[in-house]
């Protein structure tokens, strides 16, 4: 793992890579942490995550961001993942990335930061996010809050939508900040959710895959055992799952470059 590389002035925005053996560029997999966006919760559970990655060899980035309560929230927290995927390739490592071929996987509240990233396209000049100079191509959402009207409504993790937002979803934000509201992205897209989480119910998932289905993106659920933290477990076999995911998406966009005339 390098020291972290700071992408901006605050104490949080900063990354940390991993990387894989060898010296070819390596297919990236951004991680980000969940935790309802809270300054409590940090870039730590991401850490394993990472390292199990690129011990599987990809290049991983775990990312750090400021949080409500430590200089976060709309649109800072998104603004923040924004710059941190456009940093890569200033990085002195930037010639062991494939920067053409970037996932990024988010769990719980980070999974709302991964789908947003996947969206960045879509979004108006001027919005936060907008422009993106580094494109994701497919996203891993473990337990993601993916509909963040319907996660104010059943108020997850206490108000942790309002904390974000400043107050309710209005219609003008939603349509910024809510992945079920920016689809499709032309992503690829795994959702992993357990079946015994009690902290963001499985419809968050169900909505969103239904929702990019029909909008055309290719998108898969997969309902594991488990409660909300076991897809976090770098041992676990939601975890399992979700590499065997990446290994498979790599290999098949390695295989599609390599046809290209």
């Amino acid at each position: 793992m390098t020291p972290g590389v700071a992408y901006g002035p605050h104490p949080d925005q900063f990354l940390e890579l991993f990387l894989p053996d060898g010296a070819s560029p390596a297919p990236v997999v951004v991680v980000v942490h969940g935790g309802f966006w809270r300054a409590a919760y940090g870039v730590e559970p991401a850490r394993p995550l990472a390292a199990d990655l690129a011990a599987a060899g990809f290049a991983a980035v775990a990312v750090e961001y400021r949080r409500v309560g430590a200089g976060g929230g709309w649109p800072e927290t998104v603004q923040d993942l924004a710059d941190a995927l456009d940093a890569l390739p200033g990085l002195e490592e930037a010639g062991r990335l494939d920067l053409s071929d970037v996932t990024v996987v988010g769990h719980s509240a980070g999974g709302h930061l991964a789908a947003w990233a996947a969206a960045r396209p879509l979004l108006p000049p001027g919005a936060p996010g907008a422009g993106p100079r580094v494109r994701v191509a497919a996203a891993v959402l473990q337990a993601g809050v993916l509909d963040l009207e319907r996660a104010a409504e059943q108020d997850l993790g206490r108000g942790a939508v309002r904390n974000l937002l400043g107050g309710p979803p209005t219609p003008d934000v939603a349509a910024l900040a809510s992945p079920v509201r920016l689809l499709p992205t032309g992503a690829e897209v795994l959702c992993v959710h357990g079946t015994e989480d009690d902290v963001v119910p499985p419809e968050q998932s169900e909505r969103y895959v239904q929702a990019a289905t029909r909008a055309g993106d290719r998108a898969e659920l997969r309902l594991v055992p488990g409660d909300h933290m076991s897809l976090v477990d770098p041992e676990g076999p939601a975890w399992g799952l979700v590499r065997e995911w990446l290994r498979s998406r790599a290999a098949r966009a390695a295989a599609g470059a390599t046809l290209d005339p």
